[in-house]
Formats: C-alpha cells, sequence, structure tokens
C-alpha cells in the first residue's frame, strides 16, 4: 500500500431507520466543513441496486438522474456533492453492486483468481475496496467521505458495509471516522423525542461489526439534552459525538448547524491533526452565498411544465439552478410544479406566471400539454426555458404554428408523422441497449456572436452536459430561420442544433443540453440566470 493512501482519512456515512433520512445532506456539509478547513477532499457514492447505473431508472421512484461531465448517468446525490463542493466528480463515483459483480465476473472468466472459488468476501469486498483507494490515488486526496446508500439491515448493502468494516481494520482505527444518520422523531401526542429507533439502528450496525463513531439524528426540531444522553447511553457513543441534524430552511445551512456543534474539531481530533490553519477567508466566502440566499426579497412565479412533477426530487437539480439564480439578483423563486398531463389543451391557467419552464423527459407521455405550454409562451411573450426534452417540443410547437407544419412532431413520439421536426440522432438507429446509450456528458458547444446565447455565455465556445437521444432535424432548418426562429449554438461542426432563441420575444430559450448540471450555489447557470432576470422584469 502506498504513503498517500495510507495517509488519506476516510469518513464513512451509513443510514437507519428509513431511507430518506438525508445521507447525502450530511455527507455534502461534512465535505464542504473540511474542504473549508483546507482539505481536498471528494465524495463516493455506494448505491447497492443492481442496475449498473441510474440511467435506466424511473425518476418519480429514484429521483432525477445526475449526468456527469465524463457522461455517468448516477445518483442524484453526486449533484449534491457537485453543488457543495463546487467541483466536478467522474462517474466512479458512484458504485453500484452491479459495477462490481460484473468487474469480478469478468476478472474470474479471465482466470485471475488463479482457480479459487470466488466468494463475497474476499474477492467482492476486495474489489469495492479497490475502487475506493484507486479514487484516493488518482485524485491525492486527503480526505474521501463515502456514503453507502440504503439502509443498515438490508441484505443489499451487507457486502459494502462489510468492505467498510475491513478498511477500518486496515487502514486503523486513527484513519478511519463511521457517521450513522438515524432519527428522533416525535409523536404529536406526546411531544417527546424518542430514542428506540436509533438505538435499534445502532444495534443493528453494531452487529455486523461496526461502531459508529458519531451520530447524525435526524429531528424536526434540535436534539434535547436528555434525548442526547439516552442516545450516548444506548449506542455507546460519547454526548459531544452526538449531533441534531434538525430541520432547517435550506440545506445549505446544514454545514454550519454541525459546525456550530463542533463536529470539525471532533473529527479533527479523531484523526490526530491539530492545530489547524486560519480558514476565515474559506468562511467568508461561503457565508456571503448562504447569505445571497437568506437575503431574497420579491417573488418570482415560476411554472414547471413536467412529466415526473409527483416527486419534486426527479427536477432536483432545476428546482437548484433556479433557487441559485434567484438569490444572485436577490429574488425568491416560488415554483409551482405542474404535471404536463394534467394540462389537458388549457395552458391559460399559465398567464398567472412569471415565467415558464420545461425541463428534459422522455416518451410521449404529456407530450401534447407541453406543446401547447411551448406555443403559449411565445404567443403571450411569457419567458421560457426549455431545456432537452423542453428545447425539442418548442420546435415542435413552432413547425406546427408558425411554420404551418399541423403535423409536426418528433418521432419519439409519432415514428411515423410526416414532418420529423426531432429525429434520432443518426448514430442512435443500431443502438439496442438503453442503459447507457444515450449522446451523454460534456460536449463542446459553438455559440454564434450577435445572438442572445452570445449575450449570456460571452463566448463562442462553451461546454454542456447532454443526455438525449434525439435532436433537431436540420432539413427544417432553413424554413424555420425564415419564419424568426434562430438556431444560435451547435456541435460536431454544426451537425447538431443546441440552442434556439426567438430574437423577437422577451425571453424564449431552448437548449438541448442540461444546463442545470453545471449551476452551482453563489455561481448560478447563465441561462437560468438570464431566465430569472427576464421573469422577474415581466
Amino acid at each position: 500500500m502506498d504513503m498517500q493512501t495510507e495517509s488519506t482519512k476516510y469518513i464513512f456515512v451509513t443510514g437507519g431507520v428509513m431511507s430518506g433520512l438525508g445521507k447525502g445532506v450530511v455527507s455534502s456539509s461534512v465535505a464542504k466543513l473540511l474542504q473549508l478547513s483546507n482539505q481536498k477532499v471528494s465524495c463516493v457514492k455506494f448505491d447497492p441496486y443492481l442496475n449498473y447505473d441510474a440511467g435506466t431508472m424511473n425518476p418519480i421512484a429514484h429521483g432525477e438522474v445526475y449526468v456527469t461531465e465524463d457522461g455517468g448517468e448516477c445518483d442524484m446525490d453526486i449533484g449534491n456533492y457537485e453543488r457543495f463542493l463546487n467541483q466536478n466528480m467522474l462517474k466512479t463515483h458512484n458504485i453500484t453492486t452491479a459495477q462490481i459483480y460484473s468487474s469480478v465476473i469478468e476478472a474470474e472468466r479471465r482466470g485471475e483468481y488463479l482457480g479459487a472459488c470466488v466468494q463475497i468476501i474476499p474477492h467482492v469486498t476486495d474489489a469495492i475496496k479497490e475502487r475506493i483507494r484507486k479514487i484516493v490515488k488518482n485524485e491525492n486526496l486527503d480526505m474521501l467521505v463515502i456514503e453507502c446508500g440504503g439502509t443498515v439491515g438490508d441484505i443489499e448493502s451487507l457486502p459494502f458495509l462489510e468492505a467498510l468494516r475491513q478498511m477500518r481494520l486496515e487502514e486503523g482505527p486513527e484513519n478511519v471516522i463511521f457517521i450513522h444518520v438515524t432519527l428522533a422523531p416525535s409523536l404529536d401526542v406526546v411531544g417527546e423525542q424518542k430514542t428506540k429507533p436509533t438505538q435499534h439502528s445502532v444495534q443493528e450496525l453494531r452487529r455486523i461489526g461496526i461502531q459508529p463513531d458519531l451520530l447524525a439524528v435526524r429531528c424536526t426540531r434540535p436534539l434535547e439534552i436528555a434525548t442526547r444522553k439516552k442516545i450516548s447511553l444506548f449506542s455507546n457513543v460519547s454526548e459531544r459525538d452526538v449531533f441534531s441534524c434538525h430541520d432547517a430552511t435550506s440545506i445549505l445551512l446544514v454545514p454550519q448547524m454541525l459546525y456550530d456543534q463542533g463536529i470539525v474539531d471532533v473529527i479533527f481530533k479523531k484523526f490526530g491533526k491539530v492545530g489547524m490553519v486560519n480558514t476565515s477567508a474559506n468562511w467568508d466566502k461561503w457565508n456571503a452565498i448562504i447569505n445571497s440566499f437568506q437575503n431574497v426579497q420579491e417573488s418570482v412565479r415560476i411554472a414547471m411544465i413536467g412529466k415526473y412533477v409527483k416527486l419534486a426530487d426527479s427536477y432536483v437539480s432545476v428546482n437548484h439552478a433556479l433557487k441559485h439564480a434567484g438569490a444572485k439578483i436577490g429574488k425568491n423563486v416560488m415554483i409551482d410544479w405542474i404535471d404536463s398531463e394534467e394540462l389537458n389543451g388549457d395552458v391559460s391557467k399559465l398567464a398567472s406566471y412569471d415565467g415558464i419552464i420545461v425541463p428534459g423527459g422522455f416518451g410521449d407521455r404529456g407530450a401534447e400539454g407541453i406543446i401547447s405550454t411551448a406555443n403559449y409562451a411565445r404567443e403571450k411573450n411569457i419567458p421560457y426555458l426549455g431545456i432537452c426534452f423542453g428545447f425539442q417540443l418548442a420546435a415542435v410547437a413552432f413547425g406546427r404554428h408558425v411554420c404551418g407544419l399541423t403535423n409536426a412532431n418528433s418521432t419519439e413520439i409519432a415514428p411515423n408523422t410526416e414532418n420529423p421536426v426531432i429525429d434520432l440522432l443518426p448514430e442512435q438507429k443500431t443502438v439496442e441497449n438503453l442503459g447507457g446509450s444515450l449522446r451523454l456528458g460534456a460536449h463542446e458547444i459553438t455559440v454564434e456572436e450577435n445572438t442572445m446565447a452570445f449575450k449570456l455565455y460571452k463566448s463562442t465556445k462553451i461546454h454542456k452536459r447532454h443526455r438525449h437521444r434525439f435532436e433537431f432535424n436540420q432539413k427544417y432548418l432553413d424554413m424555420f430561420a425564415s419564419k424568426g426562429m434562430k438556431f444560435s449554438g451547435y456541435s460536431d461542426n454544426k451537425k447538431r442544433m443546441e440552442v434556439l432563441e426567438i430574437p423577437n420575444h422577451k425571453f424564449y430559450l431552448g437548449v438541448q443540453y442540461h444546463p442545470e448540471f453545471s449551476s452551482r450555489p453563489g455561481y448560478p447557470e447563465e441561462s437560468f440566470e438570464a431566465f430569472i432576470r427576464a421573469s422577474a422584469n415581466a
């Protein structure tokens, strides 16, 4: 083992009682605090499901699919890490059961195990540890925060937890900290914070050989002294190492919440790191960003017309990007999620909104509602931002209502349409597998000068992340241009149109890429900032 791996510190974050407690927020917050303390830090997410990646998962069931610069289709917690740390993650930072088992099976087929009987221990656990150590070595990290998805007690999580248990043994307890995220619910009838869920969760963790060092306890109000003492007594964790993770108005406030309880001092003491450097300049920058979210004034009402609105996490990056933009200009962005399928052709209700945004999506369900929305925003001069699917169906709406192509459509929705304004990418026509086969990751885009897009980005070259299988059919390019639509951005030597705009409109922009994945607190993505500015002035 090399010296760099030996000196790296690991923080493993596990969860108990139930899913959705906020392991991702705790992991991101701890990593942010370490970054503010001048540590070179990154995050990794274990996802114990058997999907190879998140690409084929329904957003309503699992939240959005987050796309990395290098084309990974990842769990949405990777987006949390990127936004908190303001740094890009590679797709290798999202490790799934399928990836691990695939690598083990491939190694067995190549004969790399020298005739051994291949087993969960040591072969699968070794593969997990190898992935972790490779990230540390490649990125030369001081500290790595690893979030283990799922809940302690799940069968799927056991190989990952066993690998982490082994790592504490191998790296030494002075280099590893376990943080367990659990729950202290308050029953309305009694009002008392209950500790039994936490007790049982810690017992389950200890049963598989892991004693947590710190507890992050989710609760509606700050953890009471008596509750903290009781949790400490029954979990074998000292009182100073039990941290309250109570409800906050924004997840961006959680790092400060944990810092105020002394978590940074506890972590550094356990790691034997004393005499921290002065990090006040780092905190000044971070606090300025946090304050920008607290100091918003007038509200801007935005209608988000989507297909997966039943779960807000389906569009979590879009939601954050809108808030980032609002904070930058001092506006409180109020988002109403509207199911495109339920519009039923009646888009007049959208008249009361300052702006309309259509995020990404797939398939024919609800498409007509989005087409009607895109046309309504154009006709009523309401600021419009269309992303991926919203870009494509804005083109369909323009084709139908401006160019006179009454049967214009996307071949994704109507494969036999006479006017395929949106059509399958040529290289997609031989693709059979759905997983990992879209046009993914960051691609260079050329932006034409003297356009709205150039005014936003102030550059003729930008790099944006993609996730799509269909594109604008350039057979219709001249017709659209003659009717007033400008395609101001393109890629691959003009093979693909990337940005559309209507110059005589208040704000009408469609982008084939996903700008939401480039937005960060304090650094909103340019198209979102321009959209919110236009909506605020509507």
